[in-house]
């Protein structure tokens, strides 16, 4: 079998980019040198190397997170050079960093989600109107954006202002959302054509973080993860059901991971993410060795994946 050569690309510009570097180590380690050459490229100071190599690549694995990574530039790059990558394409990437874009999607296929508003610079922000819509604690986050940043859960009505304007620093605009007092849980789906939903995981911060914040995400023994979720056969059937919908909704491809809220026996969707965390403990990475998917393997899937069909 011939040996493919792999772009790895990590790094970027993001505020992301730390994570994705480490990220991008780990991969790298795990790739088989044997069925891989590796090039590793940095998007902030690579893209000129990448454009030049391109002849000679076979396949990307884009490690990058937050904007100009998984928000679909770089996935539009590669389809230029016509080099092929995990996940999904330039709509699907763009839709799912869009989290406004993305519960709008998600409703129109009949998935549950938070009650929710958004918000424009330009929108004045009444803290007693958006109390009265609804409620009281409420989540509040850049539309677009990951690993929590730019996050805040908000208890009182004077604290909305400036939970708001944290938000308003990475992003134009800002969703606030009802905040569901629940269990989280998260589901990966694997797949192109007839995507495959991977066993889920109950995630369980310490109880110094209110939420699966930056810090709890990537800080070893902050936050519990269990995989299996404890959660009985018919609502894990259906967490997993709902994962694939919002995969197949937001038009994902080869991999995503979606983020739930479980209430009682109702489910709600969150949000999903088109390139999960990707070092060897992420939750991603745990979910398929739990199916029987090693790190190492999961990494050649995704590869096959990304060949599929071309």
């Amino acid at each position: 079998m011939k040996k493919l050569t792999v772009a790895l690309l990590s790094g970027g510009i993001s505020s992301e980019r730390e994570v994705s570097l480490n990220s991008g180590k780990q991969v790298f380690a795990a790739l088989d040198k044997e069925k891989y050459t590796v090039l590793r490229y940095d998007p902030k100071t690579d893209l000129q190397r990448l454009v030049v190599d391109a002849p000679k690549i076979d396949a990307a694995l884009i490690i990058l997170h937050g904007p100009f990574g998984e928000d679909g530039t770089v996935q539009g790059l590669l389809d230029l050079l016509e080099i092929p990558y995990q996940g999904s394409g330039v709509l699907g990437s763009a839709v799912a960093m869009n989290k406004l874009m993305s519960k709008q999607l998600y409703q129109q296929v009949g998935l549950p989600v938070p009650s929710y508003l958004a918000l424009k610079h330009s929108d004045t922000v009444d803290p007693a109107g958006i109390a009265a819509r609804l409620g009281l604690p409420v989540v509040i986050k850049p539309v677009q954006g990951g690993s929590s940043v730019g996050m805040s859960i908000v208890r009182s009505e004077k604290e909305l202002p400036g939970a708001i304007q944290k938000a308003f620093d990475y992003d134009t605009a800002v969703l606030v959302e009802a905040y569901i007092d629940g269990i989280e849980i998260t589901g990966g789906v694997l797949g192109n054509s007839d995507p495959e939903a991977l066993p889920l995981i109950e995630i369980i911060p310490d109880k110094s973080h209110e939420f699966f914040d930056y810090e709890a995400k990537y800080t070893a023994g902050v936050t519990q993860e269990i995989c299996p979720a404890r959660i009985d056969a018919a609502l894990t059937e259906k967490a997993r059901t709902y994962a694939v919908m919002a995969h197949e909704a937001l038009g994902c491809k080869g991999y995503s991971r979606t983020d739930l809220m479980l209430k009682g026996r109702d489910l709600f969707v969150l949000e999903t993410n088109t390139i999960p965390g990707m070092t060897a403990t992420s939750l991603f990475p745990q979910a398929a060795a739990a199916a029987g998917l090693p790190f190492g393997q999961l990494l050649d899937r995704l590869i096959e994946l990304s060949l599929e069909g071309r």
